[in-house]
């Protein structure tokens, strides 16, 4: 592949130099943090490198913002979970119940959740709130519906909008123009 008489490596490597510095000094001033703001700047890099037409970014700055953001907020959402996961954990601890989670068990929580929060990701916040409620609390539809404040048939539409988000993520078709699988 050519660009304007670059090849693809030629191009990325141009897009590296003209931008590099820019993003990661924007990482910087949102992050506060140096060797945080170079690992995102990597890691949206790396998201460029993956793109099947790089090439045909017309603005490759706004990709770059757009995907440093997604990074972060993905980052802050782990972050949640973990601290989430962290506090249940010490709550079962102070009320006495038998809880010998080791390290390993935690982290296997954690990948979970973040599995999870992966999933999920791109839904609504409602159906989101919703599925959450009724598949990790176990709350009914009528108690979803209060507490997000729609009618529990929306809560059961909500429900099967996330369960359909779900599988899809799972199982991507094959042939997105078409529709069909193979």
């Amino acid at each position: 592949m050519t660009v304007g008489g670059l090849s693809k490596n030629e191009f990325l490597s141009l897009l590296f130099r003209e931008h590099h510095g820019w993003l990661s000094a924007w990482l910087r001033k949102k992050t506060g943090c140096p060797h945080h703001a170079a690992d995102l700047a990597q890691e949206a890099f790396t998201r460029i490198l993956c793109l099947a037409d790089p090439a045909s970014l017309q603005q490759p700055r706004a990709f770059m913002v757009t995907t440093a953001t997604r990074l972060i907020i993905d980052e802050e959402r782990r972050r949640k979970l973990e601290r989430a996961y962290l506090e249940a954990l010490a709550q079962m601890r102070d009320s006495r119940q038998e809880c010998a989670d080791s390290p390993e068990q935690i982290m296997l929580a954690v990948e979970a959740l973040n599995a999870i929060a992966a999933m999920l990701e791109g839904l609504a916040e409602k159906p989101r709130r919703a599925f959450l409620m009724h598949r990790l609390d176990g709350a009914a539809h009528a108690d979803i519906a209060a507490a997000l404040n729609v009618s529990a048939s929306m809560v059961k539409q909500y429900l099967a909008a996330a369960t359909l988000h779900c599988y899809r993520a799972l199982y991507p078709s094959p042939h997105p123009a078409s529709g069909k699988a193979a």
